[in-house]
């Protein structure tokens, strides 16, 4: 089984292949369609807009949705903005807490070169002292 920094790399491949042919100016479900291609071609086991729960105190309360959960352990947050918001960086990780999982990519179509951020539980170093984002959120 590959390690979590492995296959990272090989889902930014598959990234960077879809990137590459398509180019910035689509929209998000484009990008998800080719990028569940590439991982299929590349035998990545993943599963697309993926319902998980949220409990708070032991009682379900909501759910999210991920674009994709890949191998069970990395969380996969796809955008086609102009440029990531640090709430972007803050969802990614609300996904982690909520998967239980420890490693996040969050990938950004519409850029030149497409945007490759790594997100993880306990990283803060995308937001700033002067961040935008209300203490509350982190």
């Amino acid at each position: 089984m590959p390690t979590d920094k492995e296959l990272t790399g090989r889902i930014i491949g598959a990234a960077i292949n879809v990137h590459r042919e398509l180019g910035p100016g689509f929209i998000e479900s484009v990008y998800e369609s080719a990028l569940a291609v590439e991982l299929d071609l590349l035998g990545i086991r993943y599963e697309r807009q993926k319902t998980i729960e949220v409990f708070y105190r032991g009682k379900k309360v909501d759910e999210h949705r991920l674009d994709f959960l890949i191998e069970g352990r990395i969380v996969l947050e796809l955008k086609a903005v102009l440029s990531l918001e640090k709430i972007f960086f803050v969802i990614t990780r609300s996904y982690l807490k909520a998967t239980g999982t420890q490693t996040g990519l969050l990938l950004n179509f519409a850029s030149m070169p497409l945007t490759i951020k790594r997100v993880s539980p306990e990283d803060l170093n995308y937001l700033s002292s002067n961040s935008s984002v209300p203490e509350f959120l982190l």
